[in-house]
């Protein structure tokens, strides 16, 4: 018996296309289509970034070349006059060394306890969501209610903070009038508004570390503590170099919570008496609308995206470091 092996009419793909016959009109929409949809899909992020980013940006920087006023109409070329100025201007650095310490009181231990308390919340436990859920009750909270009843704990003579320093024997702190001490309370707003949020994002990564790592290690004899530093934190490497970068940016722009904390004073703008809570953001702020510096004021912000980029390449080259990966 013999088979036929020729193919069944209308069966089968079709056949090429002749040499030099060009595509036909949904052949070319295809193509089209698959190398300008995706620039199409990711285009409305970047108008919105040229808009309210990048056109800010420059303009700012075109402001900070001039002796630019707003009050005043002032509109006269000043070039790098204002940067000059800057690197020897010892109100700028004094507000720079502020900013620089309440940074590191506040995210240092900020990010080490939203670690912890991500550990914790991971393990089994009862009332878990209940924990969970009140980690973003700070978030919620308006900042200036937060930064209200703060400077109202920190309060010289009626403030709780003294009093309960007062049931130990110790003395009253003037936290306003002291730049260190005022440091201390302005961090403790940020951390108490912020650990939460980071120990959920922690949260969320710990728990898409895979569970067969901890049940080796626990078989080979491994503590829960040694399991921490051995899986969990090198795991979290990744989540950890990006909450630095967020911390950085914005314990460098802080300014609601020290403007709060220095109600009552003068002008609150100047970070007490002295200046001793002034930070990078007050200090543009006074120039450029208070004062009617606004050219150099716009210098000012400028210094301060330079000093966030600077920062976060260092925090992240310090975190990967650290961390082990090359």
């Amino acid at each position: 018996m013999t088979t036929d092996l020729r193919p069944a009419t209308g069966t089968g793909p079709p056949p090429p296309a002749p040499p030099g016959a060009r595509p036909g009109l949904r052949a070319r929409l295809a193509r089209i289509d698959l190398r300008v949809t995706p620039y199409l899909f990711i285009s409305p992020f970047y108008a919105v970034f040229i808009l309210f980013g990048l056109f800010p940006l420059l303009y700012t920087l075109w402001v900070s070349l001039h002796d630019w006023g707003l009050a005043s109409g002032t509109r006269e070329w000043a070039g790098l006059e204002n940067y000059r100025y800057l690197l020897t201007d010892g109100d700028f650095w004094h507000a720079t060394v502020n900013t620089i310490g309440i940074f590191v009181l506040a995210t240092v231990p900020q990010l080490v306890l939203a670690l912890f308390i991500a550990n914790t919340l991971a393990r089994r436990m009862r009332g878990s969501t209940l924990f969970r859920i009140g980690m973003v009750a700070p978030l919620v909270t308006s900042t200036a209610a937060v930064a209200i009843v703060f400077t109202q704990m920190f309060d010289r003579d009626y403030g709780m903070i003294n009093w309960v320093l007062g049931l130990v024997g110790s003395g009253d702190i003037d936290w306003q009038a002291s730049r260190g001490w005022s440091w201390v309370a302005i961090a403790m707003m940020v951390d108490w508004r912020w650990t939460g949020y980071n120990a959920l994002i922690y949260l969320a990564a710990m728990q898409a570390i895979p569970r067969d790592l901890y049940e080796a290690a626990a078989i080979d004899g491994a503590s829960r503590i040694r399991q921490f530093w051995q899986i969990t934190v090198p795991m979290l490497q990744p989540t950890i170099i990006f909450t630095v970068i967020i911390a950085t940016i914005g314990g460098l722009q802080l300014f609601t919570e020290p403007v709060l904390f220095g109600v009552g004073t003068t002008n609150r703008m100047d970070g007490g008496a002295v200046h001793q809570f002034q930070t990078i953001t007050m200090y543009m702020y006074d120039n450029a609308f208070t004062n009617d510096r606004y050219g150099y004021g716009a210098t000012v912000a400028w210094a301060l995206f330079l000093m966030i980029i600077v920062f976060s390449l260092v925090n992240f080259l310090f975190v990967r470091r650290t961390g082990g990966t090359k």
